[in-house]
């Protein structure tokens, strides 16, 4: 049953309608709350929809903006500055998806109720606000990150009332917010298990979709057959999942699709944007790169009027979530109030180059044109604009061992390094890295990095680039110079000692290299827990160690020409 609250903080007060119950289609009731200006009257509906639950979006009223590292910071508060929605003239809906909260109705699997498309419930939920008589039937929607996310699949079922969508670091390809060119990623536990500094999912009524469609006998065969994968076997916490997966259903099932294909590509926004022909503007900031590529393949699809806005590094923005709103106002000015302030008069897309710290701005990606240009991997870890000449008999391979982290805490890595620049460089667009690569077992990681070192020795992250070595097939269709695919529907052992070549695809980036300082290339099968970079991010933000003891052995001679392959901007007129 609904009731009615008053905030009041200071002068400002906020009318409150809580537990309203929208009806679906089907039967099921979802539960929202309904933030309002003190003057009840219609206005524009600003709707954010998760399974992370209404109450806990609730601390925006009350908690200040924490940033990382702050040990208050929550990732899963994403549904935006509640009191500055309703002051700038919105009513700020937030609720629950099916099966979490306090809707009704059972999730199964990630964006997917069994049978019932999230987008279907929100093409019902749009509709429902839009004629109360609170809402002057303009609606549009608000969130980060998974709430982005939900923005699309609502946007691709068309409901007439939904004017324009502000999707900000929306994760869209499923399969690759998860795995990092086939190596895992702990973080999406984190938002599903409720650990490392997110409160997670709402459970009320979530079931594995794995359990769903397996009986009992033939899932547990498949259970049998991911421990056998070492790096698993070797994490305790993944036994544990695989073994006893009640109350961590949905992360039981990313654990048990290490491969691409149906299970993914279902629920993947980007399969659905076609359909979507209304405003969207995309922002993403620099520093998870997968977030970015899903943004600019999004943008990509897009038919309608669109924006691609990509921001400064650091990657994590505050929790409660607040940046980015001055411009998702103007955006909903213009789209939802019929505002003429000109932003459709800017230019598509706007790309923050970190070095010089400008702006880039033209109506693609990237937006400057570039030319594709090899730095190359040589001895005595320097990285050069020309080939190495000698042969491997002369050019002995680069290496490292890496021991499983059961027996050490010590990440083994290796760099290569450019004479310092000596004019401004900027690269804005993807890259791709060529490894000749031995080693000694069926499988490791190659997770690459490459830093912008000032001369005091200052880092700073640009991009990274990872692949389980498993995973080195291309897609041969999709794969471009300086932009590779792997298509990650199957995994292929190595043959231990055979030289091969391992393609890295580098996530997009955008910098400029500034007169004296390098451009730094990291190589390493696990990664370090805490440095410059994942000290910004949330406690289990890092990927699944290789579990087994690698030697690992670089070649980069005149038969093995390793580089990298980077986007190099064109001289401006």
């Amino acid at each position: 049953m609904s009731r009615q609250q008053t905030w009041s903080a200071g002068s400002e007060r906020i009318q409150i309608f809580k537990d309203l119950r929208v009806p679906m289609r089907d039967g099921v009731e979802l539960a929202v709350d309904a933030y309002q200006g003190e003057e009840i009257r219609p206005r524009p509906a600003l709707i954010a929809m998760s399974a992370y639950g209404k109450e806990l979006q609730a601390l925006a009223l009350t908690m200040p903006p924490q940033r990382r590292p702050s040990p208050m910071w929550d990732g899963c508060i994403e549904a935006g500055d509640i009191a500055r929605v309703v002051r700038e003239g919105y009513v700020h809906v937030i609720g629950d998806v099916r099966g979490t909260g306090d809707s009704g109705g059972v999730m199964i699997g990630n964006y997917n109720f069994g049978g019932v498309s999230q987008g279907q419930d929100l093409y019902d939920l749009i509709e429902w606000v839009a004629a109360q008589p609170w809402c002057d039937g303009n609606v549009g929607m608000i969130g980060i990150s998974y709430f982005g996310s939900m923005q699309v699949l609502a946007a691709a079922e068309r409901p007439p009332h939904l004017k324009a969508i502000f999707v900000s670091g929306g994760h869209f390809d499923f399969y690759e917010t998860t795995y990092h060119g086939g190596v895992m990623w702990f973080m999406p536990r984190a938002a599903r298990e409720g650990r490392g500094g997110d409160s997670g999912i709402a459970h009320t009524n979530v079931r594995s979709r794995m359990q769903e469609v397996h009986a009992p006998e033939e899932l547990k065969k498949l259970v049998d057959a991911r421990l056998r994968d070492p790096d698993v076997a070797a994490w305790p916490n993944l036994v544990h999942v695989l073994k006893y997966p009640k109350n961590r259903e949905f992360w039981f099932d990313i654990v048990m699709n290490e491969l691409d294909g149906p299970w993914y590509k279902e629920r993947n926004p980007i399969t659905l944007a076609a359909n979507i022909d209304i405003p969207v503007y995309l922002q993403i900031d620099q520093g998870r790169g997968w977030t970015v590529d899903g943004h600019i393949d999004l943008f990509n699809v897009l038919k309608g009027p669109k924006k691609l806005d990509i921001g400064a590094y650091p990657p994590m923005q505050s929790r409660p979530w607040i940046e980015e709103h001055d411009k998702m106002f103007r955006w909903y000015e213009h789209w939802l109030k019929g505002i003429d302030n000109g932003i459709m008069d800017e230019p598509a897309v706007q790309v923050f180059v970190e070095g010089t710290r400008e702006v880039a701005t033209g109506g693609q990606w990237p937006p400057r044109d570039i030319e594709y240009r090899p730095l190359y991997l040589r001895p005595r870890r320097k990285l050069s604009q020309e080939p190495e000449l000698m042969g491997p008999e002369h050019a002995a391979p680069d290496g490292f061992y890496q021991a499983p982290l059961t027996v050490t805490d010590q990440v083994e890595t290796i760099s290569w390094t450019t004479a310092p620049f000596e004019e401004p460089t900027e690269m804005i667009g993807t890259g791709a890295a060529h490894l000749f690569a031995e080693i000694d077992q069926p499988d490791t990681n190659f997770i690459l990095r490459l830093w912008d070192e000032a001369p005091a020795g200052k880092r700073q992250l640009i991009t990274t680039g990872l692949l389980k070595a498993s995973h080195r097939e291309l897609d041969e269709q999709r794969s471009t110079e300086g932009n590779p695919h792997h298509p990650h529907t199957r995994a292929v052992p190595v043959e231990p000692g055979q030289i091969e070549e391992y393609v890295l695809r580098l996530y997009p980036f955008a910098a400029t290299f500034l007169p004296g300082h390098r451009l730094v290339v990291e190589l390493m099968c696990n990664e370090p827990m805490a440095d410059e970079h994942n000290a910004l991010l949330p406690p289990d933000a890092y990927h699944l160690p290789v579990g087994r003891p690698v030697t690992h052995k670089i070649y980069r001679d005149a038969i093995h020409p390793s580089r990298l392959v980077l986007p190099f901007t064109k001289p401006r007129a």
